[in-house]
């Protein structure tokens, strides 16, 4: 659930937010929603990195079958410039659009990708799914379009809640330097963009693409907090170690074999 949001949502609002999420389905069936997951084969920090192996699967995999498990979707469709990943579709039994090669460069805009899609494939919502954010499960997509929904926003990103003390270009943004050094869980929290899911309303960024040539930010404009694990993307080799480890050790602790250990000296400790 966004964080940010459950501390708007009180009484009576909060109720209708729980009243929509019963009839959430219904809603859904009255738009067309399309995931897209952009997989580029060329990549400058991580070679080929959509096909690096975790747990011996390629790590497009994660993201398809989350985004297959969210069950909020019409379709879901690789939209590469590589042929190669009509074989990752296949074997996950989703679709492939083979786009253009121009579109295929690290110098093409997001911008560029959305609107080619939207012509090849029309819909009244599209989802970009992160290929890239393997941690994030279909209850947290479903969770994240349901939001985009209730709120009928225009355009979605993901962001998360980073409750630090941060500087932009060395002054305070969200502490002062002349009150007492604030703890970190009550400061104002920052958001950072995470990137692992975002959607538009293909007619309002149609319209706004055709007329400014960008629409990344179109109409009305919202964000989603995620969690801290959800919100991790792999861009390059030590990211993916990360990952490893982190899948290692669910898989681990799901299984009984992980508890936290303590020095000696804690044994004699109690009441803490």
């Amino acid at each position: 659930m966004n964080v940010s949001f459950l501390t708007i949502c009180q009484s009576n609002t909060e109720l209708n937010y729980k009243d929509y999420l019963k009839n959430s389905t219904g809603q859904m069936k009255k738009n067309k929603i399309i995931a897209m997951i952009p997989a580029r084969i060329g990549s400058t920090r991580l070679k080929m990195k959509n096909l690096a192996l975790l747990n011996d699967k390629p790590l497009i995999s994660y993201a398809i079958n989350a985004a297959q498990e969210s069950g909020v979707f019409d379709h879901i469709i690789i939209n590469s410039d590589s042929i190669v990943f009509n074989q990752i579709a296949e074997q996950h039994g989703v679709e492939f659009y083979h786009r253009p090669k121009e579109l295929g460069s690290s110098e093409t805009k997001s911008d560029e990708v959305v609107a080619d899609f939207l012509r090849n494939f029309p819909c009244d919502i599209i989802a970009w799914v992160n290929s890239i954010a393997p941690l994030q499960t279909g209850s947290v997509i479903k969770s994240i379009v349901e939001y985009f929904l209730y709120e009928n926003l225009d355009t979605l990103h993901t962001v998360k809640n980073e409750q630090v003390h941060c500087n932009f270009k060395n002054s305070p943004i969200n502490y002062k330097l002349n009150e007492i050094f604030s703890r970190t869980q009550d400061l104002e929290p920052l958001q950072p963009f995470v990137y692992t899911v975002m959607m538009w309303r293909a007619e309002t960024f149609l319209g706004n693409y055709l007329k400014k040539g960008q629409a990344i930010f179109c109409g009305k404009v919202g964000y989603y907090a995620v969690d801290k694990i959800s919100s991790i993307i792999v861009k390059d080799e030590s990211d993916l170690f990360l990952v490893q480890n982190i899948l290692q050790t669910r898989d681990a602790k799901l299984k009984g074999d992980v508890k936290v250990l303590y020095d000696k000296l804690a044994e004699g400790i109690s009441n803490v």
